[in-house]
């Protein structure tokens, strides 16, 4: 089919471009001003794709996809979905390491750290001692 062949170099374009795609697309999944609908849709097909049903070879193009093409897919069509400020907004934040997954990521990271340091001090730190003081 016309257009539909993907050389090498395009294909390790979009490989190399999953991080950057999933961190924006949890960026906006977590933004409460992008709309519902977006969000049910990439989760329904996030859904399917780690749902332990696998789905016949003989559906139309569903049952023929590699779960990685799906993931692309699915996540594509969400970020194309949400309003274009946003995604812009969320993309900057990214290339500054300021975005929502990069403060999420560093306060998993602080936690594990911190979880770390007390059970190698031979202290058992609850979930309630590592919470952020208020």
């Amino acid at each position: 089919m016309p257009g539909m062949s993907l050389s090498i170099g395009r294909i390790r374009s979009l490989i190399f471009e999953v991080p950057t795609r999933a961190k924006l697309a949890y960026c906006l999944l977590r933004d409460p001003r992008v709309p519902l609908a977006p969000k049910l849709a990439v989760l329904g097909a996030l859904g399917v794709i780690v749902s332990p049903i696998d789905l016949p070879g003989w559906l139309p193009l569903v049952g023929q996809m590699d779960l990685l093409a799906l993931s692309l897919l699915a996540v594509k069509v969400f970020v194309d979905a949400c309003p274009e400020d946003l995604v812009r907004e969320h993309r900057e934040a990214l290339d500054h390491g300021q975005s929502l997954f990069d403060q999420d990521l560093r306060r998993a990271g602080e936690g594990a750290l911190h979880l770390w340091t007390g059970l190698r001090s031979g202290g058992a730190e609850t979930p309630r001692q590592l919470e952020e003081p208020k």
